[in-house]
């Protein structure tokens, strides 16, 4: 158990003698289904993993409808393949947490009915999770994670936001993307360049093969006061870049692609370090977290790192593997959540939309 997240689960519980719970963390956003098993006293027992990425590979996206489906197939049995790895019986669940928003209705609606049913038929609480709050606590998971408050970016396929988090539940909205989010801008430019699904990971290797001084793409919304972001002016600059490098049958080359993927995330990563340092210069804080799938560029990791270390500000980020969608996240804020006494009934309720704003802190 890490020292940090220790911490702020006495402190939530109001003791310091807090006896040790376990949860259950059932995640079904969109196109992963993510299974965990969170102790409060031990740390993370055990989790599974199934993405979806092969499936909706042939169509260049999430089918909402394929999804749904895939999750109804494997929830179960990935349920049960962490209980038994962690030979952890149903009698010693204390709660089971599930995402119930922001995501894919339905995908949402499997995992909130199921986890209810569970958590009913154990006789043990179910606690409903802001998607986006459990990308945002990923980072305690980590041995000499930070403490409230920080400044946190989230970025991801869906979205683009840097928040002020004062406490648990407590976020202040800083800033957010007006219209596409960073990682669905890097899914559409790889479209372009024929890279498949999902973009941000092939975009990001295509592009260390690139020339960096080749082609420069503007930082959008950075000549501006704000902390908003906007990148689908950008991914209109990719389009006509690319279509600028065609030869006479349309055709563009491997090399131009590499020299075009490495403009394009220069320029988003460019975008999110500005961004970050005004945020941090507005609130005068001194812990920026970042979380989300775009979150694993080892790019963005580095320039964060580089120019923010500068100035005396510590970065926090979770492993690759709690990047993307996973379960951990949801066992380890409905672990915060019920320690903190949040209440759980028996409705099934999901949010496809569900502004972080909106999360209130726990009674």
């Amino acid at each position: 158990m890490q020292i940090s997240a220790t911490r702020l689960l006495v402190n939530l519980s109001g003791s310091s003698i807090l006896a040790a719970m376990k949860i259950l963390g059932i995640e079904t956003s969109c196109d992963e289904t993510g299974v965990a098993l969170y102790d409060t006293g031990r740390g993370l027992l055990g989790q599974a993993l199934y993405s979806q990425v092969d499936l909706h590979a042939t169509y260049g996206g999430v089918v909402p409808e394929l999804a749904s489906r895939d999750h109804v197939r494997r929830l179960l049995p990935l349920v049960q393949e962490v209980l038994d790895a962690a030979d952890v019986s149903t009698d010693q669940l204390d709660g089971v947490a599930y995402t119930a928003g922001p995501g894919l209705a339905g995908a949402l609606l499997v995992g909130a009915g199921t986890a209810r049913a569970l958590a009913y038929g154990w006789g043990v609480p179910a606690l409903a999770v802001h998607h986006m709050e459990g990308h945002l606590l990923a980072p305690l998971l980590e041995e000499g994670g930070p403490d409230f408050p920080f400044v946190a970016l989230l970025v991801s396929g869906g979205h683009t936001m840097l928040l002020e988090a004062r406490s648990l539940g407590d976020y202040r909205l800083l800033g957010e993307s007006v219209d596409d989010a960073a990682g669905e801008a890097f899914d559409k430019a790889a479209k372009m360049m024929g890279l498949g699904y999902p973009g941000g990971p092939r975009i990001a290797a295509l592009a260390e093969q690139g020339d960096p001084a080749r082609f420069r793409f503007p930082r959008p919304m950075t000549d501006r006061p704000g902390l908003d972001f906007s990148f689908s002016g950008l991914k209109t600059f990719c389009m006509n870049t690319l279509r600028d490098c065609a030869d006479a049958d349309g055709v563009v080359s491997d090399g131009d692609k590499a020299d075009v993927a490495r403009a394009f995330e220069e320029a988003v990563v460019d975008t999110l370090l500005i961004k970050c340092r005004r945020a941090m210069d507005e609130t005068g804080l001194d812990t920026l977290v970042m979380a989300g799938g775009v979150s694993a560029n080892r790019r963005l990791r580095a320039k964060l790192a580089d120019s923010l270390g500068k100035r005396g500000v510590r970065v926090h980020y979770p492993r690759p593997e709690y990047c993307t969608d996973n379960g951990a996240m949801i066992a380890f804020a409905g672990a915060l959540r019920l320690a903190a006494g949040a209440p759980a009934d028996l409705a099934i309720q999901v949010r496809p939309r569900w502004p972080l704003s909106e999360l209130a802190p726990p009674a």
